[in-house]
């Protein structure tokens, strides 16, 4: 699957997010997201000894629903914590404890998002944030690959990923995303503003920055 695009992150942007819109309506999404889901429930799996909170994402515009997969693992394990973002207004976001059936608040973009002044749900500093992804490339250096999220454009959680990782040094970022998406450097290069993702998680696999 390629991507056509312009010379513009914008209309890149545009045309990846149509192409995902495009996918779905056919059904072409369907077996890329199931495989990602079972690649997900491995990485739970292996990673379970370090993971008592995730920091998921209200699915929009055709993004993989891990919502699913991620009650079944707060399930097994009553102690573990599941949190949705809050968008702040200077632009950074705050994770609030979620369970289902919560009433959220829609968000100025339209997100459901946690109500932050709800007080039977904490906010959360999580061990593992799960990070949509327009697109997606890779870059390595001389002792380990680097993996950047393409986004809407917003920079919340790269504004979010540089003070979490000061005060928690071992939270994993994990970016969720289709293979297709895939950006070369002639596509789009990360910025130096933008924030490393430490996994990239989709349907052919678990794909980890060398440490």
């Amino acid at each position: 699957m390629s991507v056509m695009h312009g010379n513009s992150v914008k209309t890149l942007r545009q045309d990846l997010l149509a192409q995902r819109k495009s996918f779905a309506a056919c059904g072409d999404d369907v077996p890329l997201k199931t495989a990602l889901l079972s690649h997900l429930q491995d990485f739970l799996q292996k990673n379970a000894s370090r993971l008592g909170s995730i920091a998921l994402y209200w699915p929009i515009q055709d993004e993989v629903d891990l919502r699913g997969s991620l009650l079944t693992w707060v399930e097994e394990d009553k102690a573990r914590r599941l949190c949705l973002p809050f968008a702040r207004p200077d632009k950074h976001l705050d994770f609030y404890a979620w369970q289902e059936g919560d009433t959220l608040i829609p968000s100025q973009h339209g997100v459901p998002e946690p109500d932050p002044n709800n007080p039977r749900r904490a906010q959360i500093a999580p061990d593992c944030i799960l990070i949509p992804c327009v697109g997606w490339s890779e870059s390595m250096s001389a002792t380990r690959h680097y993996f950047w999220r393409l986004g809407y454009g917003g920079g919340y959680f790269d504004r979010t990923l540089a003070q979490l990782r000061q005060a928690k040094p071992d939270l994993l970022c994990v970016g969720i995303g289709f293979d297709w998406q895939k950006l070369n450097d002639a596509q789009w290069q990360s910025q130096t503003h933008d924030e490393p993702l430490d996994i990239m998680l989709t349907e052919s696999g678990i794909h980890n920055s060398a440490r």
